[in-house]
This record gives C-alpha cells, sequence and structure tokens, in this order.
C-alpha cells in the first residue's frame, strides 16, 4: 500500500509551480481572446456574421465541409477558438479549486468570474446569429469579449512575480481612468460598426450623432493616454515594466488614430484597415489594463525590485 501511495505523495507542486502552470494557462487565453476578437471583427467586416445559420453547428454540422467558403470558415473558426476559451476557462476554474490551498484565495472567485463571461459570451453569439445581428447584441457581444480578455490580463498580471519600489503614487487611477474610457470608445466603435452608421452618415444623412460622437469621444480617451505615458516617464524609480507598457500604449494610440482617420477617409471600404483598427483598440486595452494593474502592485510594494516574470 505504501508504494502504491508513493507516486501521489511525489507529485506535490508548491505554490510556485501552480501559479506558473496557472500563469501560463491564463496568458495563452488572453493571447487567444485577442485572436477571437480579431476573428470576429473580420467576420463582421466580411459580412460573414450569418454564413452560419445556424447556432451552435454550422448548417446542422460540426465541420460544414460542403457548405465551406471564407465567409463560412471565418464564422465556423470564430466559434470554434470560442469554444477553446471556454474550455480553457472550464480548465482554469477547476485547477483553481483543486490546489486553492497554495493558490491566493481570490483566484477561484476570479477564474469563475471570468467562465460567468465567456459562458454570458457564447449565450450572446448565439443570439447575435438568432436576432439576425441585432446591433444591441452584437454590441454586447464585443463589449463582453473586451471585458472577459481585460479580467485575464488582470489575472495574469497579478500572478507574476513583480515587486515594484512604491513609486507608481496616483497613476493606477490615471491608468485605469485611461482604460476605462478606451473600453467606452471601444464599445462606441462596436455600435458605430453594427449599425452602419459611418456609410449611413455619409451616403443617406442617417446616423451620424453616433458617428461623431465616436469621433469626439477620441479626445478624451486619448488624452487620458497620454497623461499616463507622460507621468509614466516622469516618475522617478519607476519600475521599467510600467514604462514599457506605457511605450507600447503610446504606439498604439499614436496608430490607433492614424489608423482611424484613414478608415474615416477611405469610407471603410478597406477591410483589413478597419480590422486593424479593432484589433489596435483591443491591444490598447490590454496595455492600459496591465499598466494599471502593475502600477497598482508597485504602490503596494516597497523596497528594491527585481526583475518581474511574465511567463
Amino acid at each position: 500500500m505504501t508504494q502504491s501511495l508513493s507516486p501521489l505523495k511525489s507529485f506535490s507542486p508548491d505554490s510556485g509551480q501552480v501559479k506558473v502552470w496557472i500563469r501560463r494557462l491564463v496568458w495563452k487565453m488572453s493571447i487567444a481572446t485577442f485572436l477571437l476578437m480579431a476573428i470576429g471583427s473580420a467576420t463582421r467586416v466580411m459580412n460573414a456574421g450569418l454564413a452560419c445559420p445556424d447556432w451552435p453547428l454550422c448548417y446542422g454540422q460540426f465541420v460544414p465541409t460542403q457548405q465551406m467558403n471564407l465567409q463560412v470558415f471565418l464564422e465556423w473558426f470564430h466559434r470554434l477558438d470560442a469554444a477553446l476559451i471556454g474550455m480553457s476557462a472550464i480548465a482554469l476554474v477547476g485547477l483553481s479549486v483543486w490546489f486553492r490551498n497554495v493558490l491566493p484565495r481570490w483566484l477561484p472567485w476570479a477564474s469563475g468570474f471570468a467562465l460567468f463571461l465567456i459562458v454570458f459570451q457564447g449565450i450572446l453569439g448565439g443570439l447575435t446569429v438568432t436576432e439576425l445581428l441585432r446591433f444591441d447584441i452584437v454590441t454586447a457581444h464585443l463589449g463582453t469579449a473586451l471585458f472577459f480578455f481585460v479580467t485575464l490580463l488582470t489575472i495574469g498580471a497579478c500572478l507574476s512575480d513583480f515587486q515594484g519600489n512604491n513609486t507608481a503614487n496616483k497613476l493606477p487611477w490615471i491608468g485605469l481612468t485611461a482604460a476605462s474610457l478606451i473600453y467606452l470608445q471601444s464599445l462606441l466603435g462596436g455600435l458605430v460598426a453594427s449599425q452602419w452608421a459611418l456609410h449611413q452618415c455619409f451616403f443617406r444623412g442617417d446616423m451620424c450623432i453616433v458617428m461623431n460622437t465616436h469621433i469626439i469621444g477620441v479626445v478624451p480617451a486619448a488624452l487620458a493616454t497620454l497623461a499616463a505615458i507622460v507621468i509614466s516617464w516622469r516618475t522617478a524609480a519607476l519600475h521599467p515594466l510600467i514604462r514599457t507598457f506605457a511605450n507600447i500604449a503610446l504606439v498604439l494610440i499614436s496608430s490607433q488614430i492614424l489608423i482611424g482617420v484613414a478608415t474615416f477617409k477611405l469610407h471603410l471600404q478597406v477591410a483589413p484597415l478597419t480590422v486593424t483598427h479593432q484589433a489596435v483598440g483591443a491591444a490598447l486595452l490590454g496595455s492600459l489594463t496591465l499598466l494599471t494593474v502593475f502600477a497598482l502592485r508597485d504602490r503596494q510594494s516597497s523596497g528594491q525590485y527585481p526583475a518581474s516574470k511574465l511567463t
């Protein structure tokens, strides 16, 4: 009996090992979610949202080989990626609960919330098909995906090895404000896209209020982002990782404004440019989220800091 139990006794990972496993899973889920949103944007731009007329299957099949074309593939692959993320979220909850004794107490709750979001996202995904791409459901679908993305990044950042120098001061709240405004701006962009507001405003004179609200919203979102970037630069002894996210945010906000202007001038006629606009917006939200979380952790730290580990 003692010999039969020895393999089980030998498998006793410590807190550090378990955190590494879960952290890697969360980062991979974050990347998959980012790709999922990019594919979802491509699906919308290519008018493929109803390429699969039924849900959750596509033409009553798991793989619709006979009906497969570019539009069907985009919609089918979008669902496949979402299903894989959903299974990963279940695994995340299972690992968090199983190893709860060696993990932070908040992790099972956070992973459970992430699972709730992805289930809710799946329900909204089904409704986008059954309700024939109703604009409010499509916008809520995007908003939930972005919130799920932010949740994963927050979990990953909180699990990362990090020791700051307690120099962030008010940076977490400025970063949170910038991230919140970028999130709202992304929702406005989703509303513009789901209602085809740009086309309607240019060619019919309708929906101009929706489009102009999105354009005006660039100002506070950009100013808040730039404020977070400048404060990161001007804060002495700030952890270099936080400054890295600030630099990434600068590149992304500059690119996003240029891409937005080009998209507007071209009247959404260049599909890859439109997809890139949405993807860069999600990446900007992600960089500001990481800046905020690490800045908040920096405020809770003291003493010298080692290099952080994100793997």
